[in-house]
């Protein structure tokens, strides 16, 4: 064999290698039904209802925190629909706005439209955890690029919800997303009697 034969050859493995990695033993690989028997159950329409607090940080191709931001989301439900409004403000003062369209289906299948996303997210909600994927265009002063999501929930027992995201570019993790989602508590308001 000679040196360029072998030369693309490890190429050709070395690509093979990383694709299996990646679908059978990294982050994107899970599946909803792994956590099927993990309690609590997480519930969209009861754990993503009202307004919520979210606190998190992303973290750019090399690991480090490129950003760290604070939103505010309020959800309303009318049967199987919700509307999930985000605001979001990051680190630097720059400001973000999302809505999300939400139909949750009786299997636990949930389709997820928003204006900035790419056709619909498609997740699937078992145990305490939810998983969504879908493709996203970031703004333009971020590049406009679009990224594919990977997108997990997990439902904590106080209620919290833990957020971790990836997103790739042609296969390659671009950022990742850690965050936390709590409702926010609302205030009790004193009364003269």
């Amino acid at each position: 064999m000679d040196g360029m034969t072998a030369l693309a050859l490890g190429m050709v493995l070395t690509i093979a290698a990383l694709w299996v990695l990646r679908q059978y033993a990294q982050f994107p690989s899970q599946k909803a039904s792994e956590y099927a028997d993990n309690l609590p159950l997480i519930d969209l329409k009861a754990h993503l209802d009202g307004k919520l607090a979210c606190d998190g940080m992303i973290f750019g191709p090399t690991g480090r925190v490129t950003s760290r931001f604070r939103a505010i989301m309020n959800t309303t439900w009318d049967g199987p629909k919700g509307v999930m409004d985000e605001h979001f403000i990051y680190d630097d003062g720059s400001t973000q706005d999302r809505q999300w369209r939400l139909t949750v289906a009786d299997d636990g299948s949930v389709r997820a439209e928003a204006d900035d996303v790419i056709g619909a997210g498609r997740g699937r909600m078992a145990g305490n955890a939810f998983g969504m994927r879908y493709r996203i265009r970031l703004p333009e002063k971020s590049g406009g690029h679009v990224l594919d999501a990977v997108d997990w929930m997990y439902l904590q027992e106080d209620g919290t919800i833990l957020n971790r995201s990836q997103f790739t570019k042609f296969g390659v993790k671009v950022a990742e997303l850690f965050a936390t989602i709590r409702p926010i508590e609302p205030t009790s308001e004193k009364t003269d009697a």
